[in-house]
């Protein structure tokens, strides 16, 4: 059942008639085992600034009481979809209760129950973001109306039970926790289930805070609790110094859950993660950063989000940037952390994901307009938390690094355990700064769309500069989207840099203001013109960085020459952003990564590197020399493998990216013998994960089948074999395959949505475009009825994985057309599919421009 979608309006004049005081909860989970329902009993205390009417907030099969000021209420009256009716509420104090059988999910949202195929026991865990604590009790769902919550929970024998309270010792099966502060419900949490646990502590600033990590027992010879807890201590170090506040809970656990459906979520004082988090095989440095980078994100949102919240989600930018920016912040000049280049990272994965989303219809501004349920749902974007954290880190430089901090600071000592927009943080930091951000804050936050930045660079017959301009453009938003674009202040640095002994090293920065379309800079006037002028070095600002040609030819035959990592990303993003933007042929883009990739040194680059270059070539390469740029990737992966450090992180990431491309027969035995054992790469260690990669590929290309499948799924009978099987099973190069897997994604309501998501990642193979051409039909025929009918992860998942993406083609954008006129979808659903036709039109723009290039 999907719920009702609440709006704005609603949540403000429900709150300006109510507060809440506090929530009792009793919950029955002894029959978890058996899935089905479960016995939600919710007491609410509230008081009401006059008498009138309101509702609470219940998704349930059933409702078998509610009893308001001692007065039952029929059910069957005030009940409807996911609201109870409150007709008589009284001013001042109110009480109300209401009994209910609520229902165990499979999709991640509300009291998700998973069964582990290694024991055969079942494990559950919340997941209440955005509107779904209404699916275990009753509730005023809406962030602003905080109350303390005390849990009840009656659990099997052998189970533990952890929620944001301490962990309290049980009798007779009843788990009774305390009171919590107050809090938003979507930040409540119950995990319950027979958890292997580890328990340490934090030490610090005259306290002693209880640590725990929790993982199913089928993965807890793989749970590094060492390096896990280094992160965790090493952010609340840095997070109490730089906020100045204790960390506000009792304790702090992270419980690495299956089945999540994002990477992880704050619970208070009761973080879920992901457990793909509890690495099964060999990994890159860069998984260690982004799980690093996720722990510290969680922790953040301690203070940030769940101490402080925003009053309502056009604020939840708030939340998600703040703690992005300030984890990638902790990484990179915390004490004795192992990643002190956590901003080259950053700019090439996490501003790349920002770009892509500004230029899309659905660009909005990082303070969204957020009317209703429906519209925050979708808004879990690359604007949200990566250009959000991006104009934080500009807002840096703009106030200075300690006024930011000592503003944050004064922000949580007036607003702890309250609600806040963004006019309260501004007024703290212009308090701290001495600065106007009103201004500022109506150009970055307020306003959609990127700039880009242009270097104009004049010199003499002796190669002196004569004339040095910062040129910025507005580009005009993409069609359908609101607003309008806007030239903005930049805060930027200038680098410029020269080869020092075959390297390319910086010899001077200067830092400026930019703004309007036109800055001069004649503090570079009257020096000798550098190999390479590289606009916003150091990435203090959010824009797209255009190179002069002179640097664009520099960068093109020597970008690995670079001795710092960070310069090196950002002309790797410029060069990826000019390839989207067809300013530069994927022919081209594809002889620039060959010629420098040999000499990046940060593997998360090469990877992003690796996924940029074949999505280059699957999607925006002219379709007739495909084949050919295909080969040439797929050999230079063979070969980049065959000479990498034996057992290096380098030499991983190739070996997956040939797993990810090959396709002539010599690349494809290699993997076959890989499997078998017939071959040997030495030191590569093909671990369980490789395995599945290498078995995904032969499987898609024809070259293993079922059989091979099942005796995979055999070696390993985990959770994340039969999702690894279900990929592979939608991959297989059929008509039946595709027509299984179709049935499976789209109608098969039983199927987890860690499954789903499996199955249609493995359906979406680029090279079986033609098997997939009829399935471009169907998805137009079924999408409005499984948005109506599926709940919000399913038809997400379902409308954004199987997309006609791959036939790109004036046809589809002419479907896609149609069907929108025709169909009049959701706001919520018409955004995701225009997003997705935004796609193909912009890979038809790329390969008209590698066409004639």
């Amino acid at each position: 059942m999907p719920g009702t979608n609440l709006t704005r309006q609603e949540a403000q004049e429900r709150a300006e008639l109510i507060n809440v005081d506090s929530y009792e909860i009793t919950l029955d989970l002894s029959a978890a085992p058996q899935g089905g329902t479960f016995p939600s009993r919710t007491t609410i205390r509230f008081t009401a600034h006059e008498a009138g009417s309101t509702f609470v907030d219940l998704v349930a099969p059933r409702v078998a009481e509610v009893v308001l000021n001692g007065a039952a209420l029929d059910p069957a009256e005030v009940f409807a979809d996911s609201r109870i009716a409150l007709p008589d509420v009284v001013e001042g104090a109110n009480e109300l209760l209401v009994v209910a059988d609520c229902a165990y999910t499979n999709t991640g949202e509300g009291l998700h129950r998973f069964v582990d195929p290694v024991d055969q026991q079942t494990y559950l865990y919340t997941q209440f973001e955005v509107p779904d604590s209404r699916r275990v009790f009753a509730c005023f769902e809406q962030p602003d109306l905080k109350g303390t919550f005390t849990f009840t929970v009656t659990a099997p024998e052998g189970w533990t039970v952890i929620s944001n309270s301490p962990t309290p010792e049980p009798a007779e099966k009843v788990w009774r926790f305390e009171p919590t502060p107050r809090i938003s419900t979507y930040i409540t949490a119950l995990i319950a289930g027979p958890y292997h646990a580890v328990h340490s502590t934090w030490e610090g600033n005259g306290r002693s805070v209880p640590l725990g990590l929790y993982c199913r027992p089928s993965l807890a010879e793989h749970l590094d609790v060492e390096a896990i807890l280094s992160v965790t201590r090493m952010g609340f170090d840095w997070f109490e110094e730089q906020f100045d506040f204790p960390y506000p809970f009792a304790k702090y656990d992270q419980l690495f859950v299956p089945e999540f459906n994002a990477g992880a979520m704050e619970n208070a004082g009761a973080v879920t993660i992901r457990d793909q988090y509890v690495f099964r095989s060999k990994m890159t440095d860069a998984a260690y950063e982004a799980r690093a980078e996720t722990i510290l994100h969680e922790l953040a949102h301690m203070w940030f989000g769940d101490l402080v919240t925003m009053e309502w989600w056009n604020d939840l930018w708030l939340n998600e940037s703040f703690a992005t920016y300030t984890s990638v912040a902790c990484l990179a000049h915390a004490p004795g952390s192992q990643w002190p280049h956590a901003w080259t990272g950053f700019a090439n994965q996490l501003k790349t994901w920002a770009y892509r989303q500004d230029q899309l219809p659905s660009t909005h501004p990082i303070m969204a307009d957020i009317s209703d349920l429906d519209d925050v749902l979708v808004n879990f974007d690359g604007i949200t938390y990566a250009k959000g954290a991006s104009v934080l880190k500009q807002l840096v430089a703009y106030v200075g690094r300690e006024e930011f901090f000592q503003g944050v600071r004064t922000y949580f000592k007036r607003h702890a355990w309250g609600n806040t927009r963004l006019t309260d943080l501004l007024a703290a930091l212009e308090e701290t700064s001495g600065r106007d951000l009103k201004a500022w804050s109506r150009a970055w936050l307020e306003t959609a769309g990127i700039n880009v930045l242009r270097p104009v660079v004049e010199v003499d017959a002796d190669g002196v500069i004569t004339r040095f301009v910062v040129q910025q453009e507005a580009p005009p938003l993409p069609a359908g989207a609101k607003g309008e674009s806007t030239l903005r202040p930049h805060r930027i640095a200038i680098g410029l840099y020269d080869p020092v002994d075959g390297a390319l090293v910086r010899t001077d920065r200067i830092e400026l203001d930019v703004t309007g379309a036109e800055t001069e800079v004649p503090a570079l006037v009257g020096r000798a013109r550098p190999a390479v002028v590289l606009l916003n070095d150091d990435d203090l600002s959010y824009a797209k960085v255009r190179l002069d040609p002179e640097s664009t030819a520099q960068v093109a035959r020597r970008v690995g020459d670079f001795t710092e990592s960070l310069p090196r990303a950002l002309c790797w993003a410029s060069t990826w952003d000019m390839t989207r933007d067809g300013e530069l042929a994927t022919r081209d883009y594809l002889s620039v990564v060959l010629a420098g990739i040999g000499k990046e040194t940060d593997i998360g680059v090469v990877q992003s590197l690796h996924r940029q270059v074949k999505l280059a070539l699957d999607l925006y390469a002219a379709p007739e020399w495909r084949a050919e740029g295909l080969a040439i990737w797929s050999a230079a992966t063979l070969e980049r493998l065959r000479t990498a450090e034996p057992g290096s992180d380098h030499q991983l990431a190739w070996a997956r990216a040939l797993a990810a491309t090959a396709r002539a027969d010599d690349e494809l035995a290699l993997l076959a013998g890989l499997l078998n054992g017939s071959a040997e790469v030495p030191g590569l260690a093909v671990d369980t994960d490789l395995r599945w990669s290498l078995l995904l590929r032969l499987v898609a290309t024809g070259r293993a089948d079922e059989e091979a499948i099942a005796a995979e799924l055999r070696r390993d009978p985990t959770s994340a074999g039969e999702q690894h099987a279900a990929a592979a099973r939608a991959a297989r190069p059929t008509a039946e395959a595709k027509a299984a897997a179709w049935q499976a994604a789209v109608f098969d309501e039983s199927l987890p949505n860690s499954i789903r998501e499996a199955t249609i990642g493995g359906f979406t193979q680029t090279d079986q475009r033609e098997l997939l051409a009829p399935y471009a039909k169907s998805f137009f025929e079924v999408i409005e009825d499984v948005w109506k009918n599926r709940s919000h992860e399913s038809a997400q998942a379902i409308a954004i994985g199987l997309y006609p993406a791959t036939q790109t083609s004036p046809e589809t954008l002419d479907a896609t057309d149609a069907w929108l006129t025709a169909t009049e979808p959701t706001a919520a659903l018409r955004r995701l599919v225009t997003e997705s036709r935004a796609g193909i039109e912009r890979a038809l723009r790329a390969q008209r421009a590698d066409a004639t290039a």
